[in-house]
């Protein structure tokens, strides 16, 4: 049997993430952040899901994604109906999540190269 090494072809993975840290390659991030598959967006000024406003995701469609994974913290926390329907509006699919299970579909679907972004509310500490 012959095992070959396969390179993703984008430059960002989740290795992993909770409510208060997240490892994405190498490096560990302890404030909340955007990611997609070719860019990492570092201190996003979001943290909590509730609390959102249509304009906090300007940032995340700005990338032009054809959905988008919003990770909650440690539990499912959803974001206001205005914030769901902004994207809506774009046509753009919003996906709420925990941190964990945001980090796992995210490397699915950068793995099938769809056009995704994440955005991932970390717990300031």
């Amino acid at each position: 049997m012959q095992l070959s090494h396969e390179l993703p072809d984008y430059a960002f993975a989740l290795r992993s993430a909770d409510g208060s840290l997240a490892r994405v390659n190498d490096r560990t991030l302890s404030a909340s952040f955007i990611l997609s598959p070719q860019q990492l967006v570092e201190d996003w000024p979001a943290h909590d899901s509730a609390a959102l406003v249509p304009d906090d995701l300007a940032p995340l469609l700005a990338l032009q994604p054809e959905v988008i994974l919003l990770g909650t913290g440690d539990r499912q926390v959803f974001p206001p109906a205005a914030v769901m329907a902004a994207c809506l509006r774009q046509g753009v699919g919003l996906e709420v999540m925990t941190n964990a299970a945001a980090a796992r579909t995210f490397n699915v679907l950068a793995g099938e190269s769809r056009k995704v972004v994440a955005g991932f509310l970390l717990a300031p500490r």
